[in-house]
């Protein structure tokens, strides 16, 4: 197998918490702690798990955003966390990122044109010449038309302003991007409109994706793989297809049953994970999801699960994992 674009190893990230008048540092928010996995070039990692569990703080540090507490992260064999300012601005231009906002991302103040002119200007990437004929290809590329590149932000719907954060995003070249939730703010026929787009973009210019969402139905019609996040650590890594037909993690499991079925007929056993998340600054031992989990036991509550393989491709952070299959049998 070839060497991954993007390799993610024990990535973490702690925020600090402050208190009193001299903010002395009395803990921590785990928000990232001890992530690893890789994408291939080419290929759509989906990373989902419920609000709050780490997934855009991930996102974020790989791109450096955030800076990260520890951890490795290579990008086409170069090392991302220590690199410096300089060495990093040009790395950037081969990482993007796609917010989730389409609006409070792009500035209110600069016309569609100004605002991707700057963009190909500060890289160096078009003459001044050329810099309008890049313009109006980039709008084409995402759907939109060229006479719209004088407009503000404020006089596009919420659909074309995330295809206008897609267009700033292609407007280096890039070979990675990070789409962080980039349909959860739009309406669900949007949402396939923006989803067929980044597939169509991935196949037309060899993208390679960490999409990142909340909606396992979204992640699903455009993602390779799916990883699983709960509570700043992966619980599952799977093939898509494989994950969504034979989930092994039981905050996987619960995450699949909490899916509309169109169907009304059709009979569908919702399982209501008990009491709430807990505490990135104080998480539980053991195991982070038992305090909730269907299938906890002692052992669950001493021993962490390492994120192990069980299938080929197919790894899993629970000590039960190969029950699991009977277990949802059995709830069904």
């Amino acid at each position: 197998m070839p060497e991954p674009l993007l390799t993610v190893t024990d990535l973490t990230k702690h925020f600090p918490i402050r208190k009193g008048f001299f903010s002395r540092t009395v803990g921590h928010v785990r928000a990232v702690d001890g992530v690893s996995f890789s994408v291939q070039r080419g290929e759509t990692l989906g990373l989902v798990g419920e609000s709050g569990c780490g997934k855009t703080t991930t996102g974020r540090c790989i791109l450096r955003l955030i800076e990260p507490t520890s951890g490795s992260v290579r990008f086409a064999g170069q090392e991302v966390v220590g690199l410096p300012r300089r060495d990093l601005r040009a790395l950037r231009r081969r990482m993007q990122i796609v917010f989730q906002d389409p609006y409070s991302s792009l500035n209110p103040r600069k016309t569609v044109r100004s605002m991707l002119a700057e963009v190909l200007t500060v890289h160096r990437l078009a003459s001044r010449g050329d810099v309008q004929a890049r313009v109006s290809a980039l709008l084409r590329q995402v759907g939109l038309s060229p006479s719209q590149a004088g407009r503000y932000p404020h006089e596009f719907s919420g659909g074309q302003r995330q295809r206008l954060g897609i267009a700033r995003a292609l407007s280096v070249s890039p070979e990675l991007i990070v789409a962080d939730e980039p349909v959860s703010a739009l309406d669900v026929s949007i949402q396939a409109q923006i989803v067929n787009l980044l597939r169509d973009l991935q196949r037309d210019l060899n993208l390679t994706y960490l999409f990142i969402a909340h909606d396992l139905s979204v992640v699903e019609h455009i993602s390779d793989r799916v990883a699983v996040m709960y509570l700043g650590k992966l619980v599952e890594v799977a093939p898509s297809a494989e994950l969504y037909r034979e989930p092994r993690h039981p905050y996987t499991v619960s995450l699949l049953s909490a899916i509309p079925v169109p169907d009304p007929d059709r009979p569908r056993r919702r399982i209501v994970l008990k009491g709430d998340v807990p505490s990135p600054a104080d998480p539980p031992s053991g195991c982070r999801f038992h305090p909730r989990c269907f299938m906890a036991r002692e052992k669950c509550a001493t021993e962490e699960p390492l994120l192990r393989e069980i299938a080929p491709g197919h790894l899993s952070a629970c000590h039960f994992a190969d029950e699991v299959p009977v277990r949802v049998a059995e709830l069904a």
